[in-house]
């Protein structure tokens, strides 16, 4: 069933007044959020409690009020219109009918969750002279832990609000913006700690993750994704000349996009940003630890427990900002702990989430840069599938397989849903040399440009089978990309969207559509579901908006 908004008529005079427009700075009618609510996140379905919805990242609810058989039923109950015009890839939080969105660059916003009404505002400026670090002058969400709520700032500072009124409590400016250091991260807090991550990787940036303490913000530990002399990994970051050289100063490896947390082994998992520059390596001779990888950290300490780096020497800007999702499953006929993973370079992984090893990886679209792996489960390269001063044919292109929005897994069907690019290709080329480091210009070496003229492009969500790698099903989208995440509940139901405002539900078992709307702009973030005074809303963030639906 198809459903096309017009807002004017769907939405009330007095809905589209509140969605934005009500009084300021009152109290919201919050309880404290302690660590542990956030480790058993799944026993309140009604909340949303992390960017994810849950530490182990599945993006799936145990809700059931909404369901295949009245999907047909959805409707639009409000909107919340932001002020600005930037890019949104936020996903909100609710906690005991309040939601906190963030509209970007930097305003923390606490909404009633059933009307949108605005309870109160926040508005960090970014300091004069921020750039935008990539790709939007946004912010993905924030964190709470009791009474707090936790913003990675664009300036890159973490600052911490009280939830209930807004009001900053502690402000800590982590690395400096004039570097073009940067935060769009939605941060994760684990145990007194809340962890991020900086972005800014296209202007040779030295990425890393660090944790602060909820209490102060004063930084607890950090880790250098580009590690450098005396740490573990620099010798994978060699000069021209093949000898140690100053490379990882620039060498990228950002984070900016939400890791998860297993508490069973209190490792904190994270994917990292492609080296830089990006498309010319003859500078980062090696595999460039720790870029294109998942890290394993210890929560409390922040040491490496363990990676797995899945585009060894990345030359195609495929950074692995993916989410790492972790699940108990049955792998090959035996309960394995797991962390499932859809790459950017095309490949559906599947690795052991307390040791890293791999246990499978398979193509979720069409690949031609690897013939299979070996028995550490490194990626094999095609011969010749490289960067040249003439173009090189490269599936997927630079847009990759997926990228930065997420996926989900369904414990109900077994599932690991991914919201994807077919056959989109890139004709790779780099410069004739490496370029120099200039703070403040781009730091990439080359670029890609147009694939293969005879390439049918289109998104789709893929549902993969993780016991075996093979796809189940796959629905088509309208549009030729996605930017949109996937949300998954324990009545079957798929919520995902495209760049052409579609936004649908499936029935998560066969892929088939349910309901349907469009929404104008591209849908540019991940949906999430609770449920306030026993009703179930769902919300999705699309262009400049919040839109938020519920049953006739």
């Amino acid at each position: 069933m198809t459903t096309r908004l017009l807002l004017f008529a769907t939405i009330t005079a007095p809905l589209w007044a509140q969605g934005g427009r009500g009084p300021q700075n009152r109290e919201a009618p919050v309880t404290a959020v302690p660590f542990e609510r956030i480790l058993r996140a799944n026993q309140e379905p009604q909340n949303w409690l992390t960017y994810s919805g849950n530490l182990n990242s599945q993006r799936h609810s145990a809700l059931t009020q909404i369901s295949p058989a009245n999907a047909r039923d959805l409707t639009l109950k409000w909107v919340f219109q932001s002020r600005s015009l930037d890019k949104h890839e936020v996903t909100p939080l609710v906690v005991d009918g309040v939601m906190y969105t963030v509209q970007s660059p930097n305003d923390v916003i606490a909404l009633d969750a059933a009307t949108g009404k605005t309870i109160w505002q926040y508005s960090h400026k970014p300091a004069e002279g921020t750039r935008n670090p990539c790709c939007g002058n946004l912010t993905r969400g924030v964190a709470i832990l009791g009474g707090k709520l936790f913003l990675a700032a664009l300036d890159a500072k973490m600052i911490a609000l009280d939830a209930k009124t807004g009001k900053e409590i502690w402000n800590t400016q982590i690395a400096d913006y004039k570097q073009q250091y940067a935060m769009t991260v939605a941060p994760i807090v684990v145990k007194d700690k809340v962890i991020a991550g900086v972005a800014g990787g296209e202007h040779g940036v030295r990425g890393f993750l660090a944790a602060y303490d909820v209490n102060t913000g004063k930084e607890v530990w950090r880790f250098n994704t580009v590690p450098g002399p005396g740490e573990a990994g620099y010798e994978t970051w060699l000069g021209k000349d093949g000898k140690p050289s100053d490379s990882y100063l620039h060498g990228g490896a950002p984070i900016w996009v939400t890791g998860s947390y297993d508490p069973e082994t209190n490792l904190t998992m994270w994917g990292t940003g492609n080296a830089g520059p990006d498309y010319n390596g003859d500078n980062r001779l090696g595999d460039n630890l720790y870029s294109s990888s998942v890290i394993a950290l210890d929560a409390d300490t922040g040491k490496l427990k363990w990676h797995y780096q899945f585009s060894p020497h990345d030359e195609f800007d495929w950074d692995a900002t993916q989410v790492p999702v972790l699940a108990d499953i049955n792998f090959k006929g035996s309960p394995r702990k797991v962390m499932m993973w859809a790459n950017r370079n095309g490949v559906f992984y599947v690795l052991d989430r307390t040791t890293g090893q791999f246990l499978s990886g398979k193509s979720f679209v069409k690949t031609n840069w690897y013939t299979g792996f070996d028995e550490k489960g490194r990626p094999m390269r095609a011969p010749g599938i490289v960067p040249t001063l003439e173009g090189t044919l490269v599936y997927p292109g630079n847009q990759g397989g997926t990228n930065w929005y997420n996926p989900s897994f369904s414990p109900v069907t077994g599932l690991f849903y991914i919201p994807a690019w077919e056959n989109s290709s890139s004709t790779y080329r780099k410069n004739e040399a490496p370029p120099e480091f200039q703070e403040g210009q781009s730091f990439t070496g080359g670029g890609p440009g147009r694939g293969g003229a005879n390439d049918e492009m289109f998104s789709s969500i893929v549902a993969m089978d993780p016991n075996t790698g093979d796809r189940k099903w796959a629905f088509r989208l309208a549009a030729p990309s996605t930017e949109g995440g996937v949300l998954t509940t324990a009545s079957n139901l798929l919520f995902a969207g495209g760049r052409d405002g579609q936004f649908v539900a499936l029935d998560a078992r066969d892929g088939k559509l349910l309901w349907e709307t469009n929404l104008g702009p591209s849908v540019s973030a991940g949906p999430m579901t609770y449920v306030v005074n026993g009703k179930q809303y769902v919300s999705i963030q699309c262009g400049s908006a919040l839109y938020t639906f519920g049953l006739r």
